[in-house]
């Protein structure tokens, strides 16, 4: 650190095991861009630029990727809920690494001792490696039923702790995007539209698992509640109904 306060890159990279080359990539991209520059143009980072970086570096140890994590951040996060499912995510890591030294050591053992190691104990460790909102539920449940509510379970589950970011901060802002696009008379067509067109549907496959009977239900949910799906005051997403119209052209001239 600086006298100044700050962080010059190099040290910031040493500090936080990152390298340079990765910080210089995510401030070209806009992900994590210095709030100061020294007059020679080098960057600065400050107090409120490592805090971005605690959160950029906690949801992709959730498995977000950087365009997932850039989303979710624009969208707003809870510190209190990011700091808890990372927290979560360290001592789930922990106990999986816990159980696998244990196993291990048996396999230590019982081959140090020349005998061959039972069947399931070498699965037990091949497993242990890793191969292997109210108002929101509420309009699901008014639109699927419980097949379909325990399919959306079920791919929430698979996918862990990112499903909330996923669910609850970043398919939220996909829309608003989409909505701020529309109101500004961005045609459907645009690549700008058909991009969050197929973040979304992207998203939709991983927890719809390809089930189009559902996919469409959540849809008709995002149509007819938006503001329950959204998490917005239900002034704000009176013209979602448009938006859902827009959105449908922009998938079926990509389609073409």
């Amino acid at each position: 650190m600086n006298a100044s306060g700050t962080w010059k890159v190099g040290a910031l990279a040493e500090a936080c095991g990152l390298t340079v080359r990765t910080l210089h990539h995510w401030d070209t991209i806009g992900l994590l861009s210095p709030s100061r520059r020294t007059p020679g143009g080098h960057r600065e980072y400050t107090e409120d630029d490592l805090v971005r970086l605690y959160q950029v570096l906690a949801l992709r140890s959730l498995g977000l990727g950087l365009e997932s994590i850039a989303t979710c951040l624009d969208g707003g996060v809870d510190p209190t809920r990011l700091v808890r499912d990372h927290l979560a995510g360290v001592e789930a890591a922990l106990a999986s690494l816990t159980s696998l030294r244990e196993r291990l050591r048996r396999l230590d053992t019982e081959l140090t001792a020349g005998r061959a190691p039972a069947t399931t104990d070498l699965l037990d460790a091949l497993q242990a490696t890793g191969a292997t909102a109210p108002d929101r539920a509420q309009a699901l449940r008014d639109r699927l039923d419980a097949d379909q509510l325990r399919l959306l379970q079920d791919h929430a589950a698979a996918v862990g702790p990112a499903a909330h970011y996923l669910l609850e901060v970043e398919w939220p802002e996909l829309y608003r995007r989409a909505e701020r696009l529309r109101t500004a008379g961005v045609p459907a067509t645009d690549p700008r539209v058909r991009r969050l067109v197929a973040r979304m549907d992207e998203l939709s496959e991983r927890f719809r698992g390809g089930d189009t009977a559902t996919s469409a239900a959540v849809r008709g949910a995002w149509r007819e509640a938006p503001h329950a799906m959204s998490g917005e005051p239900p002034a704000a997403t009176e013209s979602w109904g448009d938006l859902a119209d827009y959105l449908d052209l922009a998938r079926e001239g990509a389609s073409e």
